[in-house]
């Protein structure tokens, strides 16, 4: 997704060609001393591969917008005297942690890339045919034939990112999730006062006590159908899949707060059911305009399996235990 004035892609679809292997050579020794010598054809040289290389220094899939088709160089024909034909170069793609490779007929997934530096060679090289060298036999003492390389192999691939972040911030839009990034992280998301005024992910480092830290996933609201691809729909649900923790966010002034985490519980079951399996925090934001009273009301109809907390990130309450319970359940 892209949005104007936005660096931030997840989603490209590219086209790859690998490298034809090289002709093997079908020469014979010919030199000052030897007249008619015997088969010396050498082997033709690898094609080269698509690489997909993960590099942590990396956000977005913004370099690829742009450059749709990317192919490997072919591998050179051998020549006489069992010369080895040349390599072709491999092309590597550099791609941030959380990018997933698919096939784009067929949706198979190839490989996910979740570590720096971590590898995978989504379109192999053809295969450098063999010199006339390899096929001399008694009863073939100059066989006149030699391996033509291995073909290319192309196609188109969807390479998709999923954020990688410790805790998703979950809620409708204009819940204060992007406020609360905001004061808490350095991170400066889009932040006014209408629904899906976040239309891409931020993401923010938290700083802790002890000079430790967290990474926070701003993620743009989810409206009730999202599952069904209304709103922005799985678009940015997909985001979620990462993180360890999901933190929900209701705002203090919304109708029925516990229906409103129920919507939100309901919607990422619908997605995907194995979400539900991670450790879940309920924040209720915008709380200053909440007095003691009106909070041990509302706290009884909360939920009792998770734990809730009342914050608000304007007037910077309950931010402090907010951290608290994350770190511990990061650190369970």
């Amino acid at each position: 997704m892209r949005v104007k004035n936005s660096n931030f892609v997840d989603y490209v679809k590219i086209f790859c060609r690998s490298g034809k292997g090289g002709a093997g050579s079908a020469h014979f020794l010919r030199d000052k001393t030897t007249a008619k010598g015997g088969p010396d054809g050498g082997d033709g040289g690898k094609g080269g591969h698509i690489i997909l290389r993960g590099n942590e220094q990396m956000w977005t899939l913004l370099h690829l917008r742009y450059k749709k088709h990317i192919f490997a160089e072919h591998g050179g024909a051998g020549s006489g005297n069992h010369r080895h034909g040349k390599d072709g170069e491999s092309q590597i793609i550099e791609v941030p942690l959380g990018t997933i490779a698919k096939d784009a007929e067929t949706g198979e997934v190839l490989c996910e890339i979740t570590k720096d530096g971590e590898e995978f060679v989504m379109v192999e090289g053809g295969m450098g045919g063999r010199g006339n060298s390899h096929f001399k036999s008694p009863t073939n003492q100059s066989p006149r034939h030699a391996q033509p390389g291995v073909d290319v192999t192309e196609g188109w691939f969807i390479l998709e990112l999923k954020v990688l972040a410790d805790v998703g911030l979950v809620g409708f839009p204009n819940a204060g999730k992007s406020t609360l990034l905001s004061v808490v992280s350095a991170a400066k998301p889009e932040i006014a006062d209408y629904p899906f005024t976040t239309l891409v992910p931020n993401l923010g480092i938290v700083s802790y006590r002890d000079h430790k830290s967290f990474i926070m996933a701003d993620i743009p609201g989810i409206i009730e159908g999202a599952a069904e691809g209304k709103g922005l729909g799985l678009r940015f649900l997909r985001h979620i899949e990462r993180n360890s923790t999901l933190l929900f966010m209701v705002p203090a002034d919304a109708d029925d707060i516990a229906k409103e985490y129920e919507i939100l519980l309901g919607e990422l079951k619908k997605y995907n059911p194995e979400l539900l399996d991670k450790d879940r925090i309920l924040a209720i934001s915008k709380s200053d305009m909440l007095d003691d009273e009106l909070k041990e009301e509302i706290a009884k109809d909360l939920p009792k399996d998770i734990p809730s907390l009342f914050i608000s990130s304007v007037a910077q309450q309950g931010l402090t235990e907010l951290k608290d319970v994350i770190w511990k359940k990061l650190n369970q």
